[in-house]
């Protein structure tokens, strides 16, 4: 039997999976509490693989029903919208199935979520970001990116850097050591995270030298978790040396 492509059908197939149990947990895990980075969101209990295997039962969603997805206040109807969308990307970017038109399409409608504030929350961005717009700026400008960077939105500019695993697994870390340079000052530790997150992986993926030489100009004035990140698969001799360095504003 065909599976009713949507929205609905997604929210009924989370809900048939979802345990209270795991609802507590996660709205704890990802700080929904009053004045926390995830305040208000709702959580039904669903862990990431069984949200992945619901989407993957989805896979021909219409773009109006991923939507509906991305608007509603549950965590998981947005991720599995997410997911969704991830793979509607990799296919029109297909060697046999490649859609510029589509695909331009795909990037601007995850943008216009970004800009709405759907996706809002660190995993929503981390399973999202380099997927589609990542990809999609591959072989284009880049600017795009610096404006998220300045962006007042903590999301925002998480999807800024994220997007740039992309560039790393294709070999280029101009675009993740730029932005890393201009978010030194950043006050949010999640994005300090994710700023020494896609420095360490500059280092292993791309060139370990690229990742020393920004750390050799910059680690004195890195936030301690920025730099914890960035430099936790070197050495220790090298890891303590770096963490050592003089702070400086």
């Amino acid at each position: 039997m065909t599976t009713e492509q949507t929205a609905g059908a997604v929210m009924a197939a989370l809900a048939a999976v979802a345990d209270p149990a795991d609802a507590v947990f996660l709205q704890r895990f990802f700080k929904t509490g009053p004045g926390e980075y995830g305040e208000g969101d709702v959580f039904l209990g669903v862990r990431v693989p069984q949200t992945r295997a619901v989407a993957k039962r989805f896979a021909g969603l219409p773009l109006p029903e991923v939507r509906a997805l991305l608007d509603s206040p549950v965590h998981e109807h947005r991720l599995a919208g997410l997911i969704v969308l991830n793979a509607a990307f990799a296919r029109a970017s297909g060697a046999r199935t490649r859609d510029d038109a589509e695909r331009e399409r795909l990037a601007a409608f995850y943008l216009r979520a970004v800009r709405d504030g759907r996706v809002n929350n660190w995993d929503l961005v981390d399973a999202s970001a380099e997927y589609v717009l990542g990809e999609f700026l591959l072989d284009r400008p880049r600017g795009l990116l610096d404006e998220l960077a300045a962006s007042p939105v903590l999301w925002e500019r998480r999807v800024a850097v994220l997007s740039t695993f992309a560039f790393l697994k294709a070999g280029d870390a101009s675009t993740t050591l730029e932005l890393a340079a201009r978010l030194l000052d950043d006050p949010e530790d999640l994005m300090h995270k994710a700023v020494g997150w896609m420095l360490r992986e500059t280092g292993k993926r791309v060139d370990r030298t690229l990742l020393t030489g920004f750390l050799d100009e910059h680690a004195g004035r890195m936030p301690r978790t920025m730099l914890a990140y960035a430099t936790e698969h070197l050495d220790a001799a090298t890891r303590a040396a770096y963490r050592a360095a003089p702070r400086r504003s």
